[in-house]
């Protein structure tokens, strides 16, 4: 295990006693990271037993070669978490994990090769694959919402993304936002962000309400963004869709189609609301 890891992997987890063993597990069951690798968990504002699932590990990151820590911070507030895991890394490296994603075995080696190779500033994520939807409203959402520009652009990095230390000296810490993974993707241009075809598994929230409530604040954030750092929206190159676009897609889908267009209606009625942090589950 290195004193100076190649890799450092911020995880900040609130009250995600329920999905942080298997992101954890899959975590450290991966291929071996070159450099080395160490995992910090930041459990922030928990009222359940975030921190102790994560120290329950420890032997798993002993044995594969994994640093791991743990931060309990009794504030809330992802921001909070994410700088809190950068001051305590050591890794030139950084990567930033969502407690529910569940990383596949080759993934954070390829990331950590991808971002050494780079001689300037970079950023990478692999392939999301959203796992089968419980409900039938999220079935046909994320049927919709994975042929969408963005979800097929190059490294959106949704749940998982990383950076050099170029890369990272792009910004300081952490402002206090909504949308905390595009603020970073933004930081680059698209010649600078490299998509991988290693997988990981991004679950998306069941049911109609939930859906609404997450969007609101995906959709809020972006907001947020272009109102603070309107020049960084030059960066998004994604295509856009367009009204012949989104015909085509609902001729090919329409019961997708139907269900997203009315997610976007609901948002759109109800913007003037609330915009907190919710993963709606």
């Amino acid at each position: 295990m290195s004193d100076n890891p190649a890799l450092s992997v911020i995880l900040p987890a609130s009250n995600e006693e329920a999905y942080l063993g298997d992101c954890l597990t899959a975590l450290l069951a991966g291929d071996p990271v070159p450099g080395g690798a160490e995992v910090i968990i930041v459990a922030n504002g928990c009222r359940d037993s975030t921190a102790d699932v994560a120290r329950g590990h420890a032997d798993q990151a002993l044995a594969a070669g994994w640093a791991l820590r743990v931060i309990e911070r009794a504030e809330g507030g992802k921001t909070g978490a994410l700088n809190a895991g950068d001051a305590a890394a050591r890794g030139k490296l950084r990567a930033y994990l969502d407690a529910d994603v569940i990383v596949s075995p080759p993934l954070m080696a390829d990331l950590t090769r991808a971002l050494m190779a780079r001689d300037g500033p970079g950023y990478a994520s692999g392939t999301a694959i959203i796992p089968t939807p419980g409900s039938r409203i999220t079935r046909a959402y994320a049927r919709l919402w994975q042929r969408l520009p963005f979800a097929q652009g190059d490294a959106p990095g949704y749940g998982l993304f990383a950076v050099n230390a170029a890369g990272r000296a792009r910004w300081g810490e952490f402002p206090d936002i909504i949308s905390d993974d595009t603020f970073v993707r933004l930081q680059f241009s698209p010649d600078e962000r490299i998509g991988l075809a290693a997988t990981y598994r991004w679950p998306m929230v069941e049911g109609w309400s939930r859906l609404v409530r997450v969007r609101r604040r995906q959709d809020a954030g972006v907001t947020q963004i272009a109102q603070r750092w309107p020049e960084i929206l030059e960066n998004e190159g994604k295509a856009r869709l367009g009204a012949g676009g989104a015909a085509r897609l609902a001729l090919r889908d329409p019961v997708g189609f139907a269900v997203y267009a009315s997610v976007s209606v609901a948002v759109r009625i109800g913007r003037h609301g609330a915009a907190d942090w919710t993963r709606g589950r």
